[in-house]
């Protein structure tokens, strides 16, 4: 018995803390956001909290007058009361209510934008995590639909004032006039402040497990309805898949919700059982005391109607309370996802301005929920103004060996020096803008080819065009009416151009090129042209680097000839380094095999 007390108590202070920590990360932001909805909704309170008593008070008024000395100019003025200063009051709290929606969308949009530009700025390492991906989708829904956000989450910290308000008033009526109603109405209240708790629980459970579920859902049916999966869909029948995938998510989402509905549904009928008792037990108890001469009828009314609304606000009171315990469970996902924690180290040493090197020293690395290690003991430096090519047979480790370079992961072990200070120890943004990489996957935007390019930084045309022409699209831009100005792709634009598999390469290495950065990396990018016109592709960007250091990564050689070194990687190991000269002359290389099986292409 102990034992559970203190687990119930830890229960309490850990719901008492959540609740604490979620008004202390939302109140700063929400007040600097908008501090008009807290100056209006403390007015409304008021009003709505003074409304009732206007009927409590001069109801009474009228009915003694009508069984007393019916005076037609106290009744009127009661009636003109109880006709202009209700519906007033209620006209009032309802504008204001309005106005409090408005700024409910405000703060809304904030979020949803806030939310954006922290799972932008979260360290990409997180963004392949799934309890990660779990978490955004939790602070998504839990600061939305369910939460109500800022609104939903203050609204009833508000209200429980007006409610305290109310109670207080009808206390004193009743406790002067018939004290068993208080006693009997209260006795109800707890009782269902138990059955609310215990409903609250079974929605908080649901909704973590729906978090989870939503995001599964929520891809298949997006995908469904996403243009630039319409040839995969048609040509591979896909269809039949997608849609069976979608309708068993349903079909689980709408069990998670019957489920929760099956278990709440026994309570609210045992609530409306206890309810419809206190309402029985309170008319006989008043109806008796008016036919012993206990009160008079315009007691009698009065008493029902304070009753009624010391009830009310009671049950409202605990519902509020553990409202905002609910409440404050579904938005602490979001505070939870803003203090996510760091996947790697970031420094603040500066990066001295001059020519680098980069040096892996003893390096291996496994993916993070993973026992495959990746890379093992990889060791290699490069100096300002190399060309280095990364070659090897795909899943040899040539692209993780690129993300650890550019910081997108840590090493597991060993570490990687930027002229020999480990980069742990550097301005994470100031070593990032050394590299400008085009990876395989490379993502355009529905942005102009201007934007593309240069994204939010300001360009003169004069710059724009010569990096235009140096990838070859000049030809292709003058032949537009907006030029650099085009929108790409038609999702915001009905006349944007959808580019070519070529144009797009073009387009990515334009923006690396545009970057400046000293070191430009070619991630496979051409991977599904030819090896010729891959290797003019390479040939010429190697012609416009010049005498920055370069990396070019393949499972093919278009690259090899122009590059100062060969990294051949094989099973997540460096098995042969050299130049070309020297690896295609070793017997029973890996490169001099690679070698001779696409020799044809490059003879």
């Amino acid at each position: 018995m102990f034992n559970k007390k203190n687990k119930e108590d830890k229960n309490k202070e850990s719901a008492f803390s959540l609740v604490q920590k979620t008004y202390k990360y939302f109140f700063p932001v929400a007040w600097r956001v908008n501090k008009g909805f807290f100056f209006v909704s403390a007015i409304k309170i008021l009003v709505d909290a003074i409304q009732p008593f206007v009927a409590i008070i001069v109801s009474p008024l009228i009915i003694s007058e009508l069984l007393g000395d019916r005076d037609l100019n106290k009744l009127l003025i009661y009636a003109a009361i109880i006709a202009t200063v209700g519906p007033l009051l209620s006209f009032i709290g309802s504008w204001l209510g309005v106005v409090n929606q408005k700024y409910g969308e405000k703060f809304d949009n904030y979020f949803t934008e806030d939310l954006s530009r922290k799972v932008m700025e979260l360290d990409f390492q997180v963004t392949e995590d799934k309890r990660a991906l779990d978490q955004v989708e939790a602070a998504r829904t839990g600061m939305s639909w369910y939460s109500g956000g800022v609104v939903g989450i203050f609204s009833p910290l508000f209200e429980i004032i007006g409610q305290i308000i109310k109670i207080f008033g009808t206390v004193l009526l009743i406790s002067i006039n018939a004290p068993l109603i208080f006693l009997v109405t209260l006795i109800v209240v707890i009782i269902n402040s138990l059955i609310q708790n215990k409903q609250n629980k079974i929605e908080i459970e649901s909704f973590k497990n729906l978090s989870k579920l939503n995001r599964a859902f929520g891809y298949y049916g997006w995908q469904l309805t996403d243009f630039k999966y319409g040839k995969d869909i048609r040509l591979y029948g896909a269809k039949e898949l997608m849609i069976e995938r979608w309708e068993g998510y349903t079909d689980e989402s709408i069990g998670s919700w019957k489920s929760k509905s099956d278990k709440q549904h026994p309570l609210e009928h045992l609530t409306n059982i206890i309810n419809v008792s206190r309402d029985i037990f309170s008319y006989l108890y008043l109806g008796i005391s008016v036919l012993s001469g206990g009160i008079s009828i315009a007691v009698f009314t009065q008493m029902i109607a304070a009753s009624s609304t010391f009830n009310g606000s009671m049950v409202s009171l605990i519902y509020l309370l553990q409202d905002i315990v609910k409440k404050c469970n579904y938005a602490y996902d979001y505070v939870k996802f803003a203090d996510y924690p760091a996947a790697i180290e970031k420094g603040s040493r500066h990066i001295e301005d001059g020519d680098h090197i980069i040096e892996f020293r003893n390096v291996s690395f496994t993916y993070p929920n993973t026992d495959v290690e990746v890379l093992k003991g990889i060791n290699v430096k490069l100096r300002q103004g190399e060309h280095l090519s990364v070659v090897g047979l795909n899943g040899a480790g040539k692209t993780t060996f690129i993300k650890l370079m550019c910081r997108l992961y840590d090493p597991t072990d060993g570490e990687i020096l930027l002229d020999g200070v480990n980069i742990k120890e550097y301005d994470y943004n100031e070593y990032m803008s050394l590299f400008a990489p085009v990876f395989q996957d490379f993502k355009l935007f529905a942005f102009s080819i201007r934007e593309n390019i240069v994204l939010d930084d300001e360009c003169g045309d004069g710059e724009m065009n010569k990096i235009i022409e140096q990838v070859g699209l000049k030809e292709k831009t003058e032949s537009l009416e907006k030029g650099t100005n085009t929108n790409l792709f038609k999702a915001f634009d009905e006349n944007g151009i959808e580019p070519s598999g070529g144009e797009q390469q073009k387009l990515a290495i334009a923006r690396a090129l545009y970057k400046k950065a000293p070191v430009v990396i070619l991630d496979e990018p051409t991977a599904a042209l030819d090896p010729v016109a891959e290797y003019d592709i390479y040939r010429q960007f190697d012609s416009l680097v010049g005498g920055k250091t370069a990396i070019y990564i393949s499972h093919r050689l278009s690259s090899c000839k122009f590059c100062d070194r060969i990294a051949v990687f094989s099973e997540g190991v460096i098995k042969e380094y050299g130049t070309h000269e020297e690896l295609v002359e070793l017997d029973g290389g890996v490169y001099a095999e690679m070698f001779k099986a696409q020799a044809q292409y490059y003879n």
